[in-house]
């Protein structure tokens, strides 16, 4: 890929409404990241928009420079040390930024998620798992946040983890695992998908879960309440078809309730490093080649423009309105074609007229 290409590429995700499923929809349509740029005015105008506010070259020349001096790099989602497991998923970061040894990625990966207010138990538990997967070449995932998190990749030290913050590759959340982040990403692996400098804001932590549930072949949660962001870890690991575990405890115990929903939802209940391996399959190198797509490559067959009239244009929009719908159900009630409607719902998007939710749904603005 020339230098030209990944600048043209980080603009195209750091302009505004252009979110990873639009930018994969631009660069699968046109080709590269170049022809994408070129292609945005005019999408933009025809989703109901004035002027585009593309990101400038100097954002991501910038960017470029400074993740360098951190001593880390960008990895596109094309790219071969993109986690293969990551790419299969909806929505995926178009690139994140690494610390470390991508090589880990490519081993079998388990996410470990769970309370920050953990108990001493949970913790010793957490510990103990990430210790014995570790043991066995399993590449320990996790967020780096406070409780359960933490005693995860403490355990796994000795072998492989990979932290997967919500902020900036330099910024440190908490404070007091300053520490640990640095040791993990000189000897293993740290990812983030904000530029440098972003402080990790509350909508940023969703965005991280789904990159741990993505990079995951399952996720096992140890103390969770019922509306907590482990949760919504584990519900994104459902939904990306991987297995769900949790480890039950005390009804008693409001850290547990979480955990308790999802086995009664029929995640599988956790007591051991052997339930995890049962759950999950076979820990070795074929579990990985089975479930890895290829690196691909957006410059063959790219997607031709499909001509629409302003009434199928008009007929698409006026099936959305607030309410989150399915992409497939406004496909089946527009009768149009899927490319059609996908590239309406692009300009939309790019317009600033639609937004994306989980599960393929989206819901005008």
């Amino acid at each position: 890929m020339t230098h030209a290409e990944r600048i043209a590429r980080l603009r195209l995700i750091r302009t505004p409404h252009v979110g990873p499923v639009s930018w994969h929809q631009l660069m699968q349509r046109f080709g590269s990241g170049q022809a994408a740029l070129a292609a945005l005015p005019d999408l933009v105008l025809r989703g109901g928009a004035g002027k585009v506010r593309v990101a400038p070259p100097d954002v991501a020349t910038r960017e470029f420079d400074r993740v360098a001096a951190l001593g880390a790099r960008h990895i596109f989602s094309d790219e071969d040390d993109y986690s293969p497991l990551l790419r299969e998923v909806e929505g995926a970061p178009p690139v994140i930024i690494v610390r470390g040894d991508t090589a880990m990625l490519r081993r079998p990966c388990v996410a470990i998620v769970g309370a920050r207010n953990a108990s001493a138990i949970a913790c010793r538990f957490a510990r103990q798992l990430a210790v014995d997967l570790a043991a066995r070449n399993v590449t320990v995932v996790s967020g780096l946040a406070r409780g359960v998190d933490t005693a995860a990749h403490v355990g796994a030290l000795g072998g492989s983890t990979a932290a997967v913050i919500a902020s900036g590759i330099d910024i440190v959340f908490p404070s007091e695992n300053a520490a640990l982040q640095e040791k993990i990403a000189a000897e293993q692996l740290l990812i983030a998908e904000q530029p440098p400098g972003s402080e990790p804001l509350a909508r940023h932590f969703p965005s991280r879960n789904r990159i741990i549930a993505g990079l995951a072949h399952g996720t096992v949660v140890i103390e969770a309440a019922p509306r907590s962001g482990s949760l919504i870890t584990a519900r994104r690991a459902g939904d990306y078809g991987r297995e769900v575990m949790a480890v039950p405890g005390s009804p008693l115990d409001p850290r547990a309730q979480g955990c308790n929903l999802l086995i009664r939802e029929g995640a599988t209940l956790v007591q051991n490093i052997d339930d995890v391996i049962e759950a999950v399959g076979p820990i070795d190198t074929r579990m990985v080649r089975e479930s890895a797509l290829p690196a691909f490559d957006f410059s063959v067959e790219p997607l031709c423009s499909a001509e629409i009239r302003d009434a199928e244009r008009r007929e698409i929009i006026g099936l959305l309105g607030p309410t989150p719908v399915a992409v497939d159900e406004v496909i089946r009630q527009s009768g149009h074609p899927a490319s059609a409607v996908q590239l309406v719902l692009l300009e939309l998007e790019l317009a600033g007229r639609l937004e994306r939710h989980a599960g393929s749904r989206v819901s005008a603005v």
